[in-house]
């Protein structure tokens, strides 16, 4: 009895979650393919407000852009969504993507959350074609970063010091990666779970930062190596 009764509470304390998500699905549903013209553009601003934790003035979401958890996703003032984009905060109740301000994301870049986690995007930044940042641990992106296209920021990573148990059963690392404000990273630039890229640094493209990155570097290869100082 009261097992039966444990999951009436549990299933009661999920209703107001699973109504959000339908509106969500309605609204996205109905306005998230109308052109990018002004009719759509328009009637985004009017009723998206209603679904996301926070909406800024003079949003622009272009058509196709996928929207899964808007209850967790912040959204600030003049921020511009491609198409083709994907925000994904579902699977956690304390998963939140943050977007600052003047960010732009391009076509097909794609933020997730995976586990109580947070991706933030400081004011002004960009994030460049079909870039791609997830991950377990929480990621940071400082103010006026330029991220170009097709990067990878991977916010956890697998464990496999156990050869005689699969990579996927032997859990994964979440240290979060912090990337500080005006940074420049490269076309193809891979940043691994735990990293810290001090602010000021340019990567060099196809770079594969696996290490700190001191303030105002310039970093290039693989692994990234520290090749020079803007400072200086």
């Amino acid at each position: 009895m009261n097992s039966v009764a444990g999951k009436w509470n549990r299933d009661l304390l999920m209703i107001p979650a699973k109504l959000a998500r339908l509106k969500e699905v309605f609204v996205t549903t109905l306005l998230g393919y109308l052109p990018t013209i002004a009719l759509g553009v328009h009637l985004r601003k009017l009723f998206y407000p209603q679904i996301f934790a926070q909406f800024g003035k003079f949003v622009c979401i272009e058509t196709d852009v996928k929207l899964y958890g808007t209850a967790g996703i912040e959204i600030g003032d003049r921020v511009k969504i491609c198409s083709g984009v994907r925000l994904n905060t579902l699977g956690e109740a304390n998963n939140r993507i943050s977007l600052g301000s003047g960010v732009t994301l391009e076509r097909g870049v794609d933020l997730g959350t995976l586990q109580n986690s947070c991706i933030e995007i400081g004011e002004g930044t960009y994030i460049g074609l079909y870039t791609c940042i997830t991950g377990y641990g929480n990621i940071k992106i400082g103010k006026n970063c330029l991220i170009a296209a097709h990067s990878g920021i991977y916010g956890n990573g697998h464990i496999f010091a156990d050869p005689l148990r699969t990579i996927a059963d032997q859990g994964v690392t979440r240290k979060g990666i912090v990337i500080e404000d005006d940074c420049w990273l490269g076309h193809g630039v891979t940043v691994i779970d735990g990293v810290t890229i001090g602010r000021g640094s340019v990567i060099g493209a196809g770079a594969v930062v696996n290490k700190n990155i001191p303030p105002y570097s310039i970093a290039v290869g693989v692994p990234a190596k520290v090749i020079g100082q803007r400072n200086h």
